[in-house]
């Protein structure tokens, strides 16, 4: 994904079960229920591009790291499902 190939980030907040089944290659787990958690995670010095199903799920972790001063969060509109829909393979199974 060029995304990651320019040094950016991907990270899922979709559920293991749903990431196993299909997520964007190099996207890192962290499932939404975890992210004030894993505050920490997203805040790098390049973007950070949030996904899940079709764009809820990464739309509310979005809007959370903003409120908690992370501002470098971009919610990929259509998640996985647009990724796929474009023609991009997905990777299956493994868990970080």
């Amino acid at each position: 994904m060029q995304v990651i190939e320019r040094g950016g980030t991907v990270i899922d907040v979709r559920e293991p079960d749903e990431y196993r089944e299909g997520h964007v290659p190099g996207a890192v787990l962290i499932p939404l229920g975890t992210v004030p958690d894993n505050i920490e995670a997203f805040r790098k010095a390049v973007p950070v591009y949030v996904v899940c199903q079709s764009g809820g799920r990464s739309g509310r972790a979005c809007e959370f790291l903003t409120d908690a001063g992370v501002s470098n969060v971009v919610n990929v509109a259509g998640g996985t499902m647009g990724f796929a829909a474009l023609g991009n393979p997905l990777n299956i199974g493994d868990l970080p």
